[in-house]
């Protein structure tokens, strides 16, 4: 169905190709998957299939990329698009009408489909993807999750015969990326589509894919072929690969039910040990500012966002070095909390206040001192030609020392010269670079709205080593997270909203293994001993050798 043969892509004056000697075929009816690690020209290949290579990103096409048979080079996207269905990084970015159920339906106008075959296409694509009870809303309104779905059913409506998929579940919570992945699954079962998709979060998707394509290193050629194959070489695999690698498992496991299998002997040796706190020191002393009370406080917080009641009598307090995960499905309220505690909405109801201070009364550049959130869209603080010049920017407006972000962007961002463009960078690399612009005030508050949305395993490890440095200096951090992995090894709390109100909230081992939908693989795994993380055993392990 998809044929590249002998394809690279040069983009402009760049000195290498982004991607090279790609020579493969991805057959007809199969779920391929394309790993590996960020910035290695994953959405340069996608991009190649949909026709947006060469003709709207730019760069230069060597070689031929054929999808049922159309040469990408002759026909343009809006040629392919009864063919191709693409869903990229930035959901919003693509939307060209106001509310769900006009954006579902527009594609098959565009198309010239009758009004009946419309009408019962949306009504099955709303009731597949969930969507149903927010049909009438608003796409502004919806949370970054609610986006990714309505945006893979826009392209779901005009049944393509291939499904292009750019990190289709990072914005999603569990359920919700679990419903997502079993559509996808029975269009490839049942209808015989073909999905070629690229995910970081291995540990959700990896059991579907029927072939992998491991695109290495920048530049490298790829390696095709089955999960199990790929994933005994990839440098990127899901938490239970690594724990088979640890255990020396063979063949490797790729789902939580055959790592349990093989896990008995496992448990045994585990069985007597307590488990290490996987890397989360205990809060630290905090910022001069913060010493005399916590860092932030809120007190029956309600917020109204038009007649919806975004957070309904919310009480949170987060103290100097404590690192709180914010966690729960799509719209319930962890990003609007998040806004709140930067000033950008006010409260309906109750208090809030951040080292003492009222945010939404508080001038932005005072403010800036004492809090800092990175978006789930990164690129709305981005607004510089080069990473340089955002980097000089954030030095002026925090007063640092001139040097101080772009040591930041290069613990989290090596080898990413100074004279790039942020657009040119990818989802992962412009959110890092984002985090380092907000880090650079050395703000008391860090706010996180997805910080691991587009990063590989070894990007988000150097967030971790960051955030725990941060945490361990005393200052106070709250992520909001659907990433479980990351909450079991950076959270001292978990915190789960639901329908805008606080459902729970105690020590992160408590809360993610008594919880079927926020547990992380290794818990699973080794149920029912109280293990969350890869790290965790293999500290035990060395201590036992």
């Amino acid at each position: 169905m998809i044929r590249f043969e002998q394809v690279s892509v040069t983009y402009g004056d760049a000195a290498a190709p982004a991607v090279r000697g790609i020579d493969l075929t991805v057959p007809e009816g199969e779920l391929c998957l394309l790993v590996g690690p960020s910035g290695v020209g994953k959405s340069t290949v996608l991009n190649a299939v949909c026709g947006l290579v060469p003709h709207f990103t730019g760069g230069t096409l060597h070689g031929r990329v054929t999808v049922d048979g159309r040469d990408t080079r002759t026909h343009r996207p809006r040629e392919l698009a009864d063919v191709v269905g693409t869903v990229g990084q930035d959901p919003l970015a693509h939307f060209v009408t106001d509310t769900v159920e006009d954006e579902l339906a527009y594609g098959m106008e565009s198309l010239g489909l009758a009004p009946d075959v419309m009408r019962r296409r949306v009504e099955e694509t709303l009731d597949l993807l969930g969507l149903a009870g927010l049909r009438d809303r608003a796409l502004t309104t919806l949370s970054g999750g609610q986006r990714q779905r309505v945006a893979i059913g826009s392209v779901l409506t005009t049944h393509p015969k291939v499904l292009v998929l750019d990190e289709p579940t990072s914005a999603l919570d569990p359920a919700a990326a679990e419903e997502v992945l079993s559509v996808l699954q029975r269009l490839v079962h049942d209808l015989g589509t073909t999905v070629l998709l690229a995910e970081h979060r291995l540990e959700r998707v990896i059991q579907y894919a029927d072939q992998v394509i491991l695109l290495p290193a920048p530049g490298a050629p790829p390696v095709m072929g089955s999960p199990s194959e790929i994933m005994a070489i990839s440098p990127v695999h899901p938490p239970v690969v690594a724990l088979g690698r640890l255990a020396q498992w063979s063949p490797l496991p790729l789902t939580v039910r055959d790592a349990r299998r093989r896990a008995a002997p496992l448990r045994d040796r585990l069985r007597d040990r307590t488990p290490p706190t996987a890397g989360r020191p205990a809060p630290g002393p905090g910022p001069e500012a913060d010493r005399n009370g916590p860092a932030a406080e809120v007190r029956g917080l309600g917020v109204r966002r038009g007649p919806t009641d975004a957070l309904y009598r919310v009480d949170l307090t987060v103290r100097a070095g404590e690192t709180v995960a914010l966690m729960g499905r799509n719209g319930a309220g962890k990003s609007t909390l998040l806004n709140t505690l930067v000033g950008v909405h006010q409260p309906s109801s109750g208090t809030v206040r951040v080292a003492g201070a009222v945010p939404h009364r508080t001038a932005p550049r005072a403010l800036l001192r004492h809090v800092g959130l990175v978006p789930q869209e990164p690129r709305d603080l981005l607004y510089a030609d080069t990473v340089a010049a955002e980097c000089a920017a954030a030095d002026q407006d925090a007063d640092a020392p001139a040097g101080s972000c772009r040591v930041l962007v290069s613990r989290l961002l090596p080898d990413v010269p100074d004279s790039v463009h942020p657009r040119d960078l990818s989802e992962g690399q412009r959110l890092a670079l984002a985090l380092a612009l907000v880090l650079t005030a050395r703000p008391g508050l860090l706010l996180l709205d997805e910080p691991t949305r587009g990063l590989d395993y070894a990007a988000k490890a150097r967030l971790v080593e960051v955030v725990r440095a941060l945490a361990a200096e005393g200052h106070a951090i709250v992520l909001a997270t659907h990433d479980v992995e990351l909450a079991a090894e950076l959270a001292h709390r978990v915190v789960i909203l639901a329908d805008g109100e606080v459902v729970a909230d105690g020590p992160t081992d408590d809360i993610v293994v008594s919880s079927p939908s926020f547990a992380p693989q290794v818990a699973k795994v080794l149920a029912p001993l109280p293990w969350l993380t890869v790290p965790q055993v293999a500290r035990a392990l060395e201590a036992t050798a």
